[in-house]
């Protein structure tokens, strides 16, 4: 099976089974979470070197950022007040899901692609209900004018607004309208949610470029 299905299925069908298996023998939540990690547990013992470097940076970045904005900045709140444990794995899945189908995405359709957030973010802005959004929205324009994966980052704007609504619409977690320590408001969810997978993007090539300046260095040291 493609693993781009894995990826939507999982992410589609766990979701709908953390908020739905509350109730069953062996609880929703549980099931997924042990599904999740043995998927990237397979994942990463037949990666190469490279994708499993990538696969760990962004559980090291993506587990504190999900728990700094969650339990610190009470940005927006899980359906039981704690991240599952199935989180930081869906998080890679998410990434490496955007990731693949950002290729199937001409280069010359990146900009026209997230051209209908525009009017939108403005619009929630002016109506008060995300005004959050702007500060997004500048981000999102910023990492698209400079960043180096234009298509990927356009891809997650629309990838992750969509796991975004079909978690919150199933209840699996909700977002506070009042951003926290700002005058800010935030719709549930965000409509440039995707944003912070842009910044991940960014983070991954750095780590990634690290380690393996490294790796050369190593095997070819300078006499």
């Amino acid at each position: 099976m493609r693993r781009e299905v894995v990826y939507a299925l999982t992410i589609g069908i766990g979701l709908w089974m953390d908020q739905n298996g509350t109730d069953w023998p062996i609880k929703g939540e549980y099931i997924v979470d042990i599904a999740c990690w043995i998927i990237f547990a397979t994942i990463y013992s037949r990666g190469e070197r490279v994708e499993r470097i990538e696969m760990l940076t962004v559980l090291a970045f993506a587990t504190p950022m999900e728990l700094f904005f969650t339990e610190v900045w009470h940005l927006y709140e899980y359906r039981d007040g704690f991240m599952p444990l199935f989180v930081p794995a869906g998080h890679w899945f998410l990434f490496d899901l955007g990731r693949r189908f950002s290729r199937h995405l001409p280069v010359s359709w990146s900009w026209p692609s997230i051209t209908p957030f525009i009017p939108l973010a403005l619009y929630f802005a002016y109506r008060g209900w995300d005004s959050s959004g702007v500060f997004l929205l500048i981000a999102l324009l910023g990492f698209m004018r400079w960043g180096p994966e234009r298509r990927l980052y356009a891809t997650m704007a629309w990838l992750a607004l969509a796991m975004e609504l079909w978690g919150t619409h199933l209840g699996n977690w909700a977002w506070y309208s009042d951003v926290a320590w700002t005058p800010l408001t935030a719709l549930n969810p965000p409509l440039l949610c995707g944003v912070v997978y842009a910044l991940g993007d960014l983070l991954v090539n750095i780590t990634v470029n690290r380690f393996t300046q490294t790796q050369v260095m190593d095997d070819h040291p300078v006499h």
